[in-house]
């Protein structure tokens, strides 16, 4: 993964970015943190969020004009929040003791700051906390300006001087009385001082001030023309900001505050000859690219004060402080069990993805973490810029696997499954009986196959019938599981052999009944026409006498995470489940919106545990029976007690009412399952027979025993090659305790064992693990 492409991913997810409220504060308050700390009842804890930006916070706590309310989320559904009066209400609970200056070293920079107003004050605080030494000259005998001018009942004289006692300790110096221009009546001119001083902030304000008597350079309108980034003016040394630059009619106390720490910030760069203007763009307010949904948020009026002069109490702080959404995304991360899993966010995972491609081996960690993505692009379609995960974890899967740093037992299982899939005990490729091309080839696909084989025979002379031309037969895997495990020459090796077979039936036209199936031969056979068999169905009609066996009733549709985009199909499955007589109840996540089974991208062999909380979430989500139109996620609901029915069960099934609650298939009866139907079919529709596969020995398994098999992925097949190999060779153990005895085999990367007792004519299976460590003899 490049850096370039790291970062472009990176700067998409915006969750970290700043609520609207902080963005729009000019000093940029945490507003969020502190209301969270205030619902925490932590209110010393959320005064130290606003003193942080706020240098003199019981003056700005009591007549700031709170342009962070123009930003809040809740104008959209009622009212803004009222912020200044919950940080009023953390300064008067604040218990903490306020910490005294730190004394940095005296530079050896001079810094004169003109005018002593909060935008003066503020540059001065700043530059003095930072070492410089500091003049400030006031043309009045007091600091302050205009705060003095606010009645006591709004501004107590008491907060101001507790506010401005922050100087005290610091080495700033006062000249009060001390108007400056170049006016050759007054003692202090901008000329000489910035003679005598390494940097200028003119913070002077605009009432009795003429821009004229600075000797800086004016624009049209007769005002000192300043730099908006940096408040630069037309001397090198001088910078103005505050009222000055605003205007009195844009009066606002915390603006000039922002101009003072803005100044502060050109002053601290000059004098250390750097540059003025780079990485500023968000110093003052702007405009958050945060976005939060709001669709399901409440109106909730907003608190007011019974004691607008004393302020906010408790319970009235507690209230108000509660109808803050704390805004944040995190729209993925709400509707993913995967991405909630973990405990963060795409743009940390992206880059924790990243970093793990960029060492050796990997952590294990974050091994799992890129392999437990099902793949199934939700993300991608929540997020507001369109970050898709999937795309991360896959890239991250195909670099993984070319530089040898895959974990084999990650993906073993279902590679071995799809081996199966494509070998000689499933595999085929048929034209219609009479037929020596085919319009179309029917791909029913491998999970169908191993799930309900019975409807790929009636699917198929559904087919032939309605079709015509000759429509041929085609078995295997389609690649899927060689696609998600990141396994490239594996996945392109499949694609070229189902071409080859597609050429050898003389035919560019697929049908499939599996979602993955589709979407996989839509993405690598561009060239091929691709359908499912629920539009043709929507399209041709329904067998005859479909659905008869189950009176009609609300179903809820699950889509396929595979067919996320595809509007067609997603009309044409309702369209059917309605001409069947049912009702259709849409899912809260539906259409392209839905969500995965847990199957998607080998999610339930990389991580069972987060594939059953996403199981568990989407069964949850309604009382009524679901319908799947995918085996796999048929399969999945219904192995966690879901009553669910296939879209086939509806069609073609018998005793439709039972099949809602038909368990499913371990992965045994899977492979067994699509060798029989094989068979089965060659014999039934061609008249061609094939030799039986003779289990080498009888297998007595309990369903205990079964389950531990299926969450461990054991098939029979390994339990009987560990027993034979024990029995030819005599490599077992026996316990006298209760005679069972215990042997192991490793035929390729994994060790299998098995706990056992001969028993009429066969085995029964106590107990059985595998592992990967090698046993040396």
């Amino acid at each position: 993964m490049e850096q370039e492409i790291l970062h472009e991913r990176e700067r998409k997810c915006i969750q970290e970015n700043a609520p609207g409220c902080t963005a729009e504060c000019p000093v940029h308050v945490d507003i969020r943190g502190m209301i969270a700390e205030i619902r925490k009842k932590s209110y010393s804890a959320g005064f130290l969020i606003f003193q942080k930006k706020v240098p003199f916070p019981g003056i700005i706590s009591r007549i700031c004009n709170e342009p962070c309310r123009n930003a809040c989320k809740r104008v959209e559904i009622d009212e803004p929040v009222s912020i200044r009066a919950l940080e009023r209400f953390c300064l008067d609970k604040n218990t903490g003791i306020i910490q005294p200056n730190f004394l940095p070293q005296l530079k050896d920079k001079k810094i004169a700051i003109i005018g002593a107003g909060l935008s003066g004050l503020t540059a001065a605080l700043d530059l003095a906390k930072k070492g410089y030494r500091v003049t400030i000259f006031e043309a009045s005998d007091r600091m302050g300006g205009g705060i003095h001018d606010i009645p006591h009942s709004e501004l107590p004289a008491e907060i101001i001087a507790k506010d401005f006692s922050v100087f005290n300790g610091l080495q700033v110096g006062f000249k009060y009385n001390a108007t400056i221009s170049n006016r050759s009546s007054e003692a202090f001119s901008l000329d000489r001082i910035c003679t005598e001083y390494d940097a200028v902030y003119l913070g002077v304000g605009c009432k009795d001030v003429n821009a004229n008597d600075f000797g800086l350079t004016l624009d049209a309108n007769g005002k000192i023309v300043i730099d908006p980034l940096t408040l630069a003016t037309s001397h090198p040394k001088v910078f103005a900001g505050g009222t000055l630059r605003r205007g009195s009619e844009h009066h606002s106390p915390i603006v000039s505050i922002s101009d003072g720490r803005i100044a502060a910030i050109s002053i601290d760069r000059l004098c250390q000859s750097a540059s003025l203007s780079a990485n500023r763009e968000r110093e003052g307010p702007y405009t958050s690219s945060l976005y939060t949904n709001i669709t399901e948020i409440p109106a909730q009026s907003v608190t007011y004060m019974a004691d607008p002069v004393s302020g906010f109490t408790e319970e009235e702080a507690l209230r108000e402080a509660g109808r803050c959404l704390l805004c944040e995304c995190l729209e993925c991360v709400k509707k993913c069990e995967y991405l909630a899993h973990y405990g963060s966010y795409p743009k940390r995972y992206v880059r924790e993805i990243y970093n793990n491609l960029s060492i050796v081996m990997g952590i294990r960690h974050s091994n799992q973490m890129i392999n437990s993505c099902s793949l199934c692009g939700l993300c991608g379609e929540l997020c507001p810029n369109e970050l898709d995960m999937a795309e991360v974890c896959l890239e991250a899967r195909q670099i993984m696997v070319k530089k040898g740093k895959m974990p084999p037992s990650t993906h073993e299982f279902a590679l071995r499954d799809m081996h199966f899939s494509n070998s000689d005990q499933f595999i085929l490729n048929r034209h219609q009986p009479g037929y020596k091309s085919s319009k179309a080839v029917f791909f029913p696909g491998c999970q169908l196959a191993g799930s309900a084989p019975h409807y790929i025979k009636k699917i198929y002379e559904f087919l032939c019938k309605k079709i015509e031309g000759g429509v041929g037969l085609m078995l295997g895997c389609c690649g899927a599981p060689a696609d998600w495990a990141g396994q490239e020459a594996l996945t392109s090796t499949t694609m070229q052999s189902i071409r080859q077979n597609l050429r050898d039936l003389d035919s560019i036209r697929l049908i499939t009944a599996c979602p993955s199936c589709f979407r996989i031969f839509n993405h690598y056979l561009p060239d091929i026409h691709i359908e499912m068999i629920w539009t043709l169905f929507d399209q041709l009609g329904i067998p005859d006498n479909s659905g008869s066996g189950i009176s009609p009733h609300t179903l809820a549709v699950h889509d396929s995470c595979a067919t996320r985009y595809e509007t067609r199909l997603h009309k044409s499955v309702r369209n059917i489940v309605i001409r069947l007589g049912h009702k259709i109840e849409e899912l809260p996540r539906t259409r392209e919106k839905t969500i995965c089974c847990g199957y998607g991208g080998l999610m339930i062999f990389a991580n069972r545990e987060v594939a059953h909380k996403e199981i568990n979430r989407r069964i949850s989500e309604s009382t009524a029976d679901y319908v799947s139109y995918c085996a796999m996620c048929r399969d999945n609901f219904a192995s966690r007690g879901k009553r669910v029915y296939h879209l086939l069960d509806l069609l073609f099934g018998n005793d439709i009412q039972h099949l809602a609650d038909k368990e499913a298939p371990g992965y045994s009866q899977r492979q067994e399952n699509r060798a029989r139907l094989k068979r089965s079919l060659l014999r039934e529709i061609w008249g061609e027979t094939m030799d039986e596969m003779q289990q080498k020995i009888k297998l007595i398994i309990p369903g205990e025993t079964r389950q531990i098999m299926e969450d461990r992925m054991i098939l029979d097949n390994d339990i009987i090659q560990v027993i034979v190999h024990a029995e030819s060779t005599g490599n077992k153990m026996q316990d006298t305790a209760n005679n069972h005895f215990l042997a192991y085999h490793k035929p390729a990367n994994v060790t299998y064992w098995v706990e056992y007792t001969p028993q009429n004519n066969g085995f029964l299976i106590h107990n059985t693990y595998c592992h990967r460590i090698n046993i040396v003899k």
